[in-house]
């Protein structure tokens, strides 16, 4: 029997819509789950603990009152450190913002709250988010659930480990480089990624009225693929003067099963090689899909290069990080920059360029990336779904030490630590949306997960795809030492 604190949040909030249980007592359980077991993993770093038995309390009232705040009536959840709820901190893990202190709820804890939610707190990130790990040294390290000895992914690594560790109802991350999918990969939760701008990330910064990022999203994280949907439209929709012009229309999936669809299955990459056993678990589900009827494809490949793909990537993602890097470090970068050959593309090269960006070479770079976006148009014109890796491997050991001295390690050969952003890259820089599910443990026993990749404002397809898909492959399993 699956334990209170383990259902999903559209069946927690189906339970205390019915008073078979109450908001109150939800959301003392997961205070009391996070006060016993959090010790050991530091996911939830930020507590309100007092101020969620008093909105719990409200919602039950509003109950009995017959009153119905919506979908999440009641429901406790967290959310990453990086989202302002009031009167808590929003660092990024950085030590210059260690007293921020928002002095109002961002957008999407407003949605989450008008859509009946409340928060018990927030969750850990690596420092400025930008890391496959979740540590800084305003917080501490967050373990993985599984293995705590493990990371549990970054940079939404909190997110991830709250939800499978049974601390929360709902999360929600961000993603530039895999930073919702990845902690789901690791943690075998479900992620979404959405199409690029359709949920605001408004009230996701550390400083106000900050425009629309190019390449980062913000979305959710959850046990269950149809709680991503539900989340999903809660965070989504335009805000503001966007608001007066326009309204968000996704549309619906034009399936009923998984034998009505095309799907493309990429399980590995010269460019950046997963663990056999990852490729493995990508054909397996190809091999379950065509067994129930799909059309599968383990060749069909979107026409552009990948290197070429990848270069874009690079080149824009560097831009984007590089924002807030401090004068003196980015005349020190433009030297190197001078004093490179035209032909070298090495990831050092690339980074380096990308970050001391002129506007005419991003718009440039961008005109590319148009290109790399009308090739997966014309992909997701004849394809449903392409599957693909998330990450190269399992969740690996934690590794403090410097990025240019850290290596992965798959199937016992080394890689440099960032060359598996590759996999969660392309489909950023193609503004493209994308759903991790979970497949199950690996032979070490830590979750696998896949991505479900589809046309861009196809969010609901791939979201779809991935509750329909844990029918037949099972769904979120809870790790052994937290049930």
């Amino acid at each position: 029997m699956t334990s209170i604190y383990q259902l999903s949040a559209s069946e927690l909030a189906k339970k205390i819509k019915s008073k078979e249980i109450s908001s109150v007592e939800l959301t003392q359980t997961y205070i009391d789950r996070i006060e016993k077991y959090d010790d050991s993993i530091n996911a939830v770093v930020v507590r309100i603990f007092d101020k969620a038995l008093e909105d719990a309390n409200k919602a039950d009232k509003a109950l009995e009152n017959g009153e119905y705040w919506g979908p999440l009536h009641g429901l406790p959840m967290t959310i990453k450190e990086s989202y302002k709820i009031k009167d808590t901190k929003a660092t990024w893990g950085n030590e210059a913002y260690r007293n921020n202190m928002a002095d109002s709820d961002g957008l999407a804890v407003q949605r989450f709250k008008n859509a009946g939610a409340h928060f018990l707190g927030k969750t850990n990130v690596p420092l400025d988010l930008a890391d496959f790990q979740s540590y800084n040294t305003i917080y501490g390290q967050t373990n993985n659930p599984w293995d705590i000895s493990k990371i549990p992914g970054g940079s939404s690594g909190g997110s991830a480990a709250a939800l499978a560790a049974g601390f929360t109802g709902l999360e929600a991350g961000s993603d530039i480089g895999g930073s919702i999918r990845n902690p789901a990969h690791y943690c075998g939760v479900y992620g979404h990624k959405p199409t690029h701008a359709i949920v605001p990330s408004t009230g996701h910064e550390l400083v106000p009225n900050v425009p629309e990022p190019d390449l980062s999203v913000c979305g959710p994280l959850a046990r269950s693929a149809e709680d991503l949907g539900l989340a999903l439209d809660i965070m989504s929709g335009p805000y503001g003067e966007e608001a007066v012009g326009w309204k968000l229309e996704l549309p619906e999936p034009q399936f009923k099963e998984l034998k009505d669809l095309k799907v493309a299955i990429w399980s590995t990459d010269e460019m950046a090689p997963v663990a056999s056993e990852i490729s493995e678990r990508a054909s397996m589900v190809g091999e379950k899909l065509a067994s129930l009827g799909a059309t599968v494809s383990f060749e069909a490949r979107p026409s552009f290069d990948t290197l070429h793909q990848e270069i874009v990537y690079q080149t824009l993602l560097q831009s984007v990080m590089s924002v807030s890097m401090p004068k003196d470090e980015i005349e020190k970068v433009q030297e190197i920059v001078n004093n490179l050959q035209p032909e070298d593309m090495s990831a050092e090269a690339l980074l380096a360029r990308g970050s001391v960006l002129s506007h005419r070479n991003w718009i440039r770079t961008n005109y590319q990336r148009e290109q790399i976006k009308i090739a997966w148009s014309e992909f997701f014109n004849e394809w449903d779904i392409l599957i693909c890796p998330q990450q190269a491997t399992t969740a690996f050991p934690h590794n403090h030490a410097k990025f240019s001295e850290r290596k992965t390690i798959v199937d016992n050969q080394e890689q440099p630590y960032f060359q598996q952003i590759f996999w969660a890259g392309m489909i950023v820089n193609a503004h493209l949306p994308s759903t991790v599910f979970p497949t199950g443990p690996s032979s070490e026993g830590l979750p696998i997960g896949l991505q479900a990749v589809s046309g861009l404002y196809q969010d609901k397809k791939t979201i779809k795809f991935s509750e329909l898909l844990a029918k037949e492959i099972g769904g979120f399993t809870p790790p052994p030492d937290y049930k």
